[in-house]
């Protein structure tokens, strides 16, 4: 069996991926792939994983742990997925990107020492990601209030998803890790959905094409249907560039545009933050044990 731990990040699935998987618990059950839902394995994990405090769990906790998680006798892939396993929200950005990413990822995969692990991360541009995490951290009880204290300690330049991959992989050197840019998710979602649960090529999952519902309007989703049902596509490339035309003509603004509000910044700040994302993608791209799912 392989566990698989869909990381987040906060801020760029919203659980998106969950609930598709999870309409599909049925069918990919037929495959060996087993989806919890989420209220099985969430404060169970934190919970084990505070206990065993850096140690490995026993064969015969491991065996409890998953007998309150799954139904089923066996596996080949367990899907569990929380944007809180990185940190919650509050220790999210706290100098850095998710500085407790090594130890924390180590800690859960140490409930289960025994099953191979491999983790998959959405990451996005730190000019959009930094707003949304200050403005989500401002409204919970001892959350960061200002600006000042958000990003005391912190130079927002040299903010690095690279980063963070380095400690999750350092910390779990045995592990491989999966990554796509949140920006590219429209392009890319049946890719996302296949890598992380695995599941056989040929497989239609049963509300795949829901994220384009919800950002293209209805007129542009029935002329790209008819599109399709009258040029058939054949590729992923071919199905790529189809949505990339009908989401440029047809695409919600509000649903699409990332906005970034910072109090002082500038559009040279975006600019440079936007740069250095850019970078920082392109040097994932070729690390060792990453895998990046690209358009």
């Amino acid at each position: 069996m392989r566990i698989v731990y869909h990381l987040g990040a906060h801020c760029t699935d919203e659980e998106r991926l969950l609930r598709c998987l999870l309409k599909n618990r049925g069918l990919l059950g037929q495959q060996g792939i087993v989806v919890p839902g989420p209220t099985r394995y969430r404060n169970l994990l934190r919970d084990t994983a505070i206990a065993l405090k850096g140690q490995a769990a026993t064969v015969e906790t491991q065996a409890l742990v998953l007998e309150q998680i799954m139904e089923e006798d066996r596996a080949e892939r367990l899907i569990l997925s929380w944007d809180n396993f990185l940190a919650f929200i509050p220790w999210a950005v706290d100098g850095m990107l998710y500085p407790s990413a090594g130890p924390r990822t180590r800690a859960f995969a140490q409930v289960f020492p025994q099953i191979e692990a491999e983790f998959h991360l959405a990451i996005r541009n730190p000019a959009s990601f930094l707003p949304q995490v200050f403005h989500r951290q401002k409204g919970i009880k001892g959350g960061k209030p200002t600006l000042e204290a958000f990003t005391a300690g912190m130079d927002i330049f040299d903010l690095r998803w690279s980063d963070v991959v380095e400690r999750i992989l350092e910390a779990n050197p045995e592990a491989s890790i999966t990554l796509w840019c949140d920006e590219d998710t429209p392009l890319i979602w049946p890719e996302v959905l296949q890598a992380v649960s695995g599941h056989a090529p040929g497989t239609v999952l049963e509300d795949e094409g829901a994220l384009l519902a919800e950002i293209m309007s209805q007129e542009g989703l029935s002329r790209m249907k008819a599109y399709v049902e009258s040029h058939p596509v054949s590729s992923v490339a071919g199905r790529r560039r189809v949505v990339s035309a009908f989401l440029e003509k047809f695409a919600i603004p509000s649903k699409v545009a990332q906005e970034v509000e910072m109090e002082g910044w500038t559009e040279g700040t975006i600019a440079a933050l936007t740069e250095g994302y850019l970078e920082d993608v392109a040097y994932l791209a070729e690390m060792p044990g990453v895998t990046l799912i690209r358009p």
